[in-house]
């Protein structure tokens, strides 16, 4: 009796653990293929957008205004950055955080991604290195940012994402800056991993129709 009820416990242990491993495939893969699409569509939307006279200045919730390029994840590594970071605009891909500077504007243009799951697109985001180029591109210039920290916070370090990185949420912008945030660590949203960077130079599209250099070098 005593061996039969351990084979029965051990075979629904069996059946837990792979419905746990289905549901974790689910969460990361799973909503991974649905990211993919929804990137592609507002990527496709943006560059269409952008072709055309009059495109808009101000962007609707949850839409793409900009890409960013950040050439330690890869050479061909682009997402399109939407406005907000509820989730259901962060399955579209990184999302601006509402309040915060616009690319190349004085103050701190702060993004949020995630890490595993709905396109994991800040996956390798702890591989990014002091000194690396990340660009915003916008639809008539390139904005080159240089990292300057690479840290792990608290949720509610809510200073990462001030006009001026580490100081008070209402103080003044003493330089353009760059924030890049996602959960830390993998599979887990204990922490934040949190990138900054500062404004290194702004090249019209006009004089840089391949873009920047920085484009093509970690």
């Amino acid at each position: 009796m005593v061996r039969r009820l351990v084979r029965t416990l051990s075979a629904l242990a069996v059946v837990a653990g792979a419905l746990v491993l289905l549901v974790v495939a689910h969460q990361v893969w799973g909503t991974d293929v649905g990211a993919g699409r929804a990137q592609d569509r507002v990527a496709d939307e943006l560059r269409e957008e952008w072709s055309a006279p009059g495109a808009p200045t101000e962007p609707d919730p949850g839409g793409a205004f900009a890409f960013l390029h950040v050439p330690r994840l890869g050479a061909d590594w682009t997402r399109a950055v939407v406005e907000g970071v509820d989730p259901g605009q962060l399955e579209a891909g990184p999302g601006h955080y509402p309040g915060t500077a616009a690319p190349g504007a004085l103050g701190n243009f702060a993004v949020a991604g995630h890490r595993v799951g709905q396109g994991s697109p800040f996956l390798d985001l702890d591989t990014v290195q002091r000194g690396d180029p990340v660009v915003v591109e916008t639809a008539d210039t390139w904005h080159v940012y240089r990292v300057t920290a690479t840290l792990v916070v608290a949720p509610t370090d809510t200073w990462v994402v001030a006009p001026t990185p580490g100081g008070p949420a209402d103080g003044p912008a003493t330089g353009a800056f760059l924030t890049l945030t996602t959960c830390h660590p993998e599979f887990s949203d204990r922490e934040r991993l949190v990138v900054h960077g500062e404004l290194e130079t702004s090249l019209a599209k006009a004089d840089a129709p391949d873009g920047p250099a920085a484009l093509r070098s970690p």
